[in-house]
Order: structure tokens, then C-alpha cells, then sequence
């Protein structure tokens, strides 16, 4: 009796698309050395899980695909009202690089802000 072959499940594929550096700076996640994104879902994840994200940005008409990795789970109903759902930690690769840079240029000053986020 032979044991079927495993296969690795396929990334799931996440669009988001954010509108306005408000969202952005909740969203982004300067914690991580490659940087990241927090998404909100309500679809079930683990800590390590592969996804592919499709990233928009403000006033950018390009989409930048991400092959992140889960780094985090915010359950549902988390303490103090946070959004249920992931932190994307980027990979460490020149795409990742150079869409951090793109992030952090577009949030500017508001990176030092104290306002709170979706993430830490």
C-alpha cells in the first residue's frame, strides 16, 4: 500500500488595493526589516503560510505582486477592537527593496507619526 504524494498547497492570492496614505500608514508594517503589510481578511491563516499578494497603492497605477510570507494572526474579535487578519512579511529580494522604498517614500513624514495602525 503506497501513501498518496503530498503536495504543497498552492499560495493563496490575496488583491489589495489601498486608496489613500491614510490607509497605507495603517496598513504598512515598518517593524519588518523588508517591510510588510497588514490585510484585513476573515480567512483562516497560519503563521508561515505562503501568499501572493497583489499590492495597489495611492496614486499609482502599478500593481506590485508580493510573494510574502504570514507573520503574524489577528483573530477575530482581538483585544482593542483590532481588524481581524494578517501581517505579509515581505521577501528579502530587490522587488521587496524597492517597494519599501516606494512605501516609505509616499508616506514621507508620516512614517514618524504616533497615530495608532492596524499593526504594533
Amino acid at each position: 500500500m503506497s501513501t498518496p504524494p503530498t503536495s504543497t498547497p498552492r499560495p493563496s492570492v490575496i488583491q489589495l488595493s489601498i486608496k489613500e496614505k491614510a490607509a497605507l500608514y495603517a496598513a504598512y508594517i515598518p517593524l519588518f526589516s523588508e517591510g510588510g503589510v497588514f490585510i484585513p481578511t476573515s480567512r483562516e491563516y497560519s503563521l508561515g503560510d505562503d501568499v501572493y499578494v497583489l499590492l495597489s497603492l495611492p496614486e499609482d497605477t502599478q500593481r506590485y505582486p508580493v510573494a510574502g510570507k504570514v507573520a503574524w494572526v489577528t483573530p477575530g474579535k482581538a483585544a482593542g477592537g483590532r481588524a481581524q487578519g494578517v501581517g505579509i512579511l515581505f521577501p528579502k529580494d530587490e522587488k521587496s527593496r524597492a517597494l519599501k522604498l516606494k512605501i516609505e517614500e509616499i508616506l514621507g513624514a508620516h512614517l514618524a507619526s504616533d497615530r495608532p495602525t492596524q499593526t504594533m
